[in-house]
């Protein structure tokens, strides 16, 4: 009896989906899904990340364009039911996630030195660190796509002015909103190479670096050698130098490190 029952409520779920359907929504003439993605087999030795990455930015922008050019043609032709398929279709590309795939502190790499006081640079860092602080402005709610804007800027001067004094803050502010998106790998690599391209900065990049490696990557040894370092090279704030030392006691009685490296 009670299965009976699950069936028939069941039945009148799907019943009551399929009446809220649209009319003339376009439902019958989505393009059918294949489950299992097709990916070419084709190869092209001589393309490179950059340029592989370059085209699809290109083709996302061609879809774009080719959609609003859509739109503009229903909408001159009154084709009411179309249009609306084209918007419905155009709001799902701008809600598709994007990424940018290009890390530019490891293309940048370690051997970049923060020496040159470059005006155009000051004024991409002052205007990167000014939308990550308006990002955090209400304190318990980040607005993360300001985040991201920040993240795009400090990764632009890195880019554009890699001899500037000011890429080693760029590169430990950068590491933080990476922290805070749970993006640990590359926080690890950004508060690195704060310290690399620049062995005096005043930043507490080593001992974040190790934080993070201790506590959300199991990499202990090297989070034993950074708590280290820190202890000695780093401007540490009380708090964070009397965490270091514990940390370092720790590791060192408990043979974690040992056990990670066996």
């Amino acid at each position: 009896m009670a299965k009976t029952i699950l069936i028939a409520v069941i039945i009148v779920l799907l019943n009551v989906l399929v009446g809220c359907r649209g009319v003339d929504s376009g439902e019958s003439q989505l393009v059918p899904v294949s489950k299992k993605v097709a990916v070419s087999k084709v190869k092209a030795p001589e393309s490179t990340e950059s340029d592989i990455i370059e085209q699809i930015a290109i083709d996302r922008q061609a879809y774009l364009k080719g959609l609003e050019s859509l739109i503009a043609h229903y909408n001159n032709t009154g084709d009411n039911m179309k249009l609306l398929w084209a918007k419905d279709e155009l709001r799902a590309l701008g809600n598709m996630p994007k990424y940018n795939y290009i890390i530019e502190a490891s293309v940048a790499g370690p051997e970049l030195k923060a020496i040159a006081d470059i005006p155009e640079a000051n004024d991409i860092y002052d205007k990167a660190f000014k939308a990550e602080k308006e990002a955090g402005r209400l304190l318990v709610i980040k607005d993360e796509n300001l985040l991201r804007v920040a993240l795009n800027k400090y990764n632009q001067l890195i880019r554009q002015h890699p001899s500037s004094d000011k890429i080693d803050d760029a590169a430990y502010q950068a590491a933080g909103i990476y922290e805070y998106f749970k993006d640990y790998t590359i926080a690890v690599l950004y508060y690195q190479r704060a310290y690399q391209w620049n062995a005096e900065t005043i930043n507490p990049a080593r001992f974040k670096a190790a934080y993070i490696m201790d506590k959300h990557m199991a990499r202990r040894a090297e989070a034993l050698e950074l708590y280290q370092q820190a202890v000695e090279k780093d401007y540490l704030t009380p708090n964070y130098r009397e965490f270091a030392e514990k940390r370092i006691g720790e590791l060192t009685k408990s043979g974690e490190t040992l056990k990670e490296s066996e």
